[in-house]
């Protein structure tokens, strides 16, 4: 496995690409392209990763992943769950701003251009845009030619106009330049991290999945994320835990602690309020209070 360089279908064709997924789970490794993306959640939810930066994603999110940024949405069912109707689904955007420069000379487009060429990293958009990007999102995916192209310029143009809430999702750190032998190896840390947040995962173990010795693998992964391993781990746990919590089962925060990794819940509760800033009690009341509004 490696951070893949994937190249968009029939990019060569068309300067707006738009994929529309409706699957059992999302692509799954981290990978990267040339164009920009923008991607709206319309059903599921999981882990992203951009870079060196984890959350959790639900519907109803809006992400804009930058050029050559790696990424990936980590999340989705089993054949079974997918068999009985459950199912991703997500609508991407894809465009190269190159390819576009010189449509976007034009006066008309200043502010377009502008915009686009703002995203240095990538964001997510405030879900206060929501009512007016999905419905035009839609839209888009159904369309081809000149209409997608113009659909697609409306909508940037709303965002380049009224966009005005977004959450940097760069953490001040560039994996941009990854070799290749330096995807594969981060890529085996990360999908093994992810699949195995919820056991036990000694320095020992995670530094043999990346052919390394401990101490070397301590420096390499806090030299490329600036960040400890263990501090890594605990934000996909963290991530999990408050899917689980908004998830209405009737489990208890003891019980959620110990399913997603943590062997008692004072260390889970000193966790969960250093990443999120709120105690898991009142990050469940902001929900319920929020839902209300």
């Amino acid at each position: 496995m490696k951070v893949i360089q994937f190249t968009v279908p029939v990019s060569n064709e068309w300067s707006v690409v738009v994929q529309e997924d409706i699957l059992p789970k999302f692509y799954q490794y981290l990978h990267r392209h040339e164009e920009l993306q923008l991607t709206y959640i319309l059903k599921g939810e999981g882990t992203l990763i951009v870079g060196n930066y984890t959350q959790p994603f639900k519907e109803d999110d809006i992400y804009i992943i930058g050029a050559n940024e790696p990424h990936m949405f980590k999340g989705g069912y089993t054949e079974q769950e997918y068999a009985d109707g459950k199912s991703i689904h997500a609508v991407h955007v894809f465009f190269d701003q190159h390819r576009l420069a010189n449509f976007l000379e034009t006066p008309e487009l200043q502010e377009i251009k502008k915009y686009i060429n703002s995203l240095q990293g990538s964001i997510q958009l405030s879900e206060k845009y929501a009512p007016f990007i999905k419905p035009e999102i839609i839209k888009l995916k159904d369309q081809s030619g000149l209409a997608k192209l113009l659909s697609f310029t409306s909508l940037f143009d709303y965002l380049a106009k009224e966009v005005k809430i977004s959450k940097s999702l760069t953490t001040g750190i560039s994996l941009k330049k990854y070799s290749e032998s330096e995807g594969i190896r981060m890529n085996d840390i990360f999908q093994y991290t992810i699949e195995n947040f919820h056991k036990e995962i000694s320095l020992e173990k995670i530094s043999a999945i990346a052919h390394m010795t401990p101490h070397s693998f301590c420096k390499y992964f806090k030299k490329h994320t600036r960040k400890t391993y263990l501090s890594f781990l605990n934000e996909i746990r963290i991530n999990e835990a408050c899917k689980l919590l908004l998830a209405g089962t009737a489990e208890s925060i003891s019980a959620i602690a110990y399913k997603t990794g943590f062997n008692n819940v004072i260390n889970f509760n000193r966790v969960f309020k250093k990443i999120t800033e709120v105690s898991p009690t009142d990050y469940i009341k902001m929900y319920k209070f929020k839902n209300k509004l």
